[in-house]
Protein backbone atom coordinates (compact mmCIF):
# COMPACT_ATOMS: atom_id res chain seq x y z
CA UNK A 1 0.00 0.00 0.00
CA UNK A 2 0.99 3.66 -0.62
CA UNK A 3 0.24 6.06 1.95
CA UNK A 4 1.80 8.84 0.14
CA UNK A 5 -0.33 11.70 -0.14
CA UNK A 6 -0.72 13.04 -4.29
CA UNK A 7 -1.46 16.80 -4.97
CA UNK A 8 -4.84 15.51 -6.63
CA UNK A 9 -6.26 13.66 -3.80
CA UNK A 10 -6.17 17.05 -1.39
CA UNK A 11 -8.88 19.60 -1.38
CA UNK A 12 -8.82 23.25 -1.19
CA UNK A 13 -8.79 25.34 2.01
CA UNK A 14 -12.67 26.18 1.47
CA UNK A 15 -13.58 22.17 0.96
CA UNK A 16 -11.67 21.53 4.19
CA UNK A 17 -13.21 24.59 6.00
CA UNK A 18 -16.79 23.44 4.87
CA UNK A 19 -16.29 20.11 6.07
CA UNK A 20 -14.50 21.29 9.66
CA UNK A 21 -18.00 23.50 9.87
CA UNK A 22 -20.51 20.78 9.53
CA UNK A 23 -18.94 18.70 11.84
CA UNK A 24 -18.74 21.47 14.29
CA UNK A 25 -22.25 22.26 13.74
CA UNK A 26 -23.10 18.76 14.55
CA UNK A 27 -21.00 18.83 17.66
CA UNK A 28 -22.83 22.25 18.65
CA UNK A 29 -19.65 24.05 19.32
CA UNK A 30 -20.17 27.08 16.66
CA UNK A 31 -20.86 30.78 18.33
CA UNK A 32 -22.51 33.21 16.21
CA UNK A 33 -22.42 36.97 16.03
CA UNK A 34 -19.95 39.51 17.07
CA UNK A 35 -21.51 39.51 21.19
CA UNK A 36 -20.95 35.38 21.10
CA UNK A 37 -17.64 35.35 19.67
CA UNK A 38 -15.51 37.93 21.65
CA UNK A 39 -16.42 36.36 24.41
CA UNK A 40 -15.28 33.27 23.36
CA UNK A 41 -12.14 34.87 21.87
CA UNK A 42 -11.59 36.69 25.07
CA UNK A 43 -12.34 34.29 27.49
CA UNK A 44 -9.59 31.87 25.28
CA UNK A 45 -11.91 29.54 24.76
CA UNK A 46 -11.80 29.35 20.89
CA UNK A 47 -9.82 27.25 18.84
CA UNK A 48 -10.31 28.80 15.03
CA UNK A 49 -11.89 32.15 14.44
CA UNK A 50 -14.03 32.60 11.06
CA UNK A 51 -14.31 36.09 9.46
CA UNK A 52 -16.28 37.06 6.30
CA UNK A 53 -14.27 39.72 3.83
CA UNK A 54 -17.68 41.56 2.86
CA UNK A 55 -18.67 42.44 6.68
CA UNK A 56 -20.31 46.10 6.32
CA UNK A 57 -18.71 47.51 9.50
CA UNK A 58 -14.65 48.15 9.79
CA UNK A 59 -14.78 48.28 13.51
CA UNK A 60 -16.48 44.85 13.16
CA UNK A 61 -13.40 43.61 11.54
CA UNK A 62 -10.66 44.97 13.72
CA UNK A 63 -12.17 43.96 16.90
CA UNK A 64 -12.03 40.48 15.74
CA UNK A 65 -8.87 40.36 14.19
CA UNK A 66 -7.55 42.45 17.40
CA UNK A 67 -8.78 39.62 19.69
CA UNK A 68 -7.49 36.95 17.37
CA UNK A 69 -3.99 38.45 17.48
CA UNK A 70 -4.00 39.34 21.24
CA UNK A 71 -4.73 35.66 22.12
CA UNK A 72 -2.89 33.94 19.15
CA UNK A 73 -5.95 32.34 17.93
CA UNK A 74 -6.25 31.42 14.37
CA UNK A 75 -7.97 33.67 11.89
CA UNK A 76 -9.21 32.63 8.71
CA UNK A 77 -10.93 34.86 6.14
CA UNK A 78 -14.01 34.00 3.55
CA UNK A 79 -15.24 35.79 0.92
CA UNK A 80 -19.04 35.78 1.82
CA UNK A 81 -21.19 36.38 4.50
CA UNK A 82 -23.63 34.13 3.50
CA UNK A 83 -21.54 31.36 2.33
CA UNK A 84 -19.96 31.19 6.24
CA UNK A 85 -23.94 31.37 7.42
CA UNK A 86 -24.79 28.50 5.05
CA UNK A 87 -21.81 26.44 6.53
CA UNK A 88 -22.19 27.35 9.90
CA UNK A 89 -25.71 26.06 9.95
CA UNK A 90 -27.87 29.32 9.71
CA UNK A 91 -29.91 27.93 6.89
CA UNK A 92 -33.06 25.70 6.23
CA UNK A 93 -31.95 22.61 3.91
CA UNK A 94 -35.00 21.74 1.60
CA UNK A 95 -35.93 18.47 0.32
CA UNK A 96 -33.39 17.72 -1.65
CA UNK A 97 -31.18 19.01 0.10
CA UNK A 98 -29.88 22.52 -1.22
CA UNK A 99 -30.14 25.41 1.21
CA UNK A 100 -32.50 28.04 1.38
CA UNK A 101 -33.10 30.78 3.48
CA UNK A 102 -29.15 31.60 4.09
CA UNK A 103 -29.03 33.85 6.95
CA UNK A 104 -25.42 35.72 6.68
CA UNK A 105 -23.15 35.82 9.77
CA UNK A 106 -19.95 37.92 9.68
CA UNK A 107 -18.39 36.09 12.21
CA UNK A 108 -17.84 32.19 13.72
CA UNK A 109 -15.97 30.79 16.03
CA UNK A 110 -15.33 26.89 16.83
CA UNK A 111 -14.96 26.88 20.67
CA UNK A 112 -13.49 22.94 20.95
CA UNK A 113 -13.25 20.25 18.03
CA UNK A 114 -14.13 16.52 17.97
CA UNK A 115 -14.68 16.18 14.66
CA UNK A 116 -13.62 12.64 12.82
CA UNK A 117 -12.29 13.90 9.18
CA UNK A 118 -12.60 11.43 6.14
CA UNK A 119 -11.29 13.77 3.75
CA UNK A 120 -8.12 13.28 2.13
CA UNK A 121 -5.11 15.59 3.13
CA UNK A 122 -7.09 16.33 6.27
CA UNK A 123 -5.58 15.32 9.91
CA UNK A 124 -7.17 11.57 10.98
CA UNK A 125 -6.72 13.16 14.53
CA UNK A 126 -9.43 14.29 17.09
CA UNK A 127 -7.55 17.93 16.69
CA UNK A 128 -7.65 20.99 14.17
CA UNK A 129 -4.95 22.80 14.10
CA UNK A 130 -3.60 22.98 11.81
CA UNK A 131 -6.47 21.46 9.51
CA UNK A 132 -4.83 22.92 6.07
CA UNK A 133 -2.08 21.35 6.47
CA UNK A 134 -0.74 17.91 5.11
CA UNK A 135 -0.24 15.16 7.23
CA UNK A 136 0.82 11.69 6.22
Amino acid sequence: MNDEVTPTDCVDINTALKEVMKGAVRSGVVVHGLRESAKALDKRQALLCVLADNCDEPMYKKLVQALCSEHQIPLVKVDSNKKLGEWSGLCKIDKIGNPRKIVGCSCVVIKVIIIKFTTPCLPNRGDLLPFYKLYK
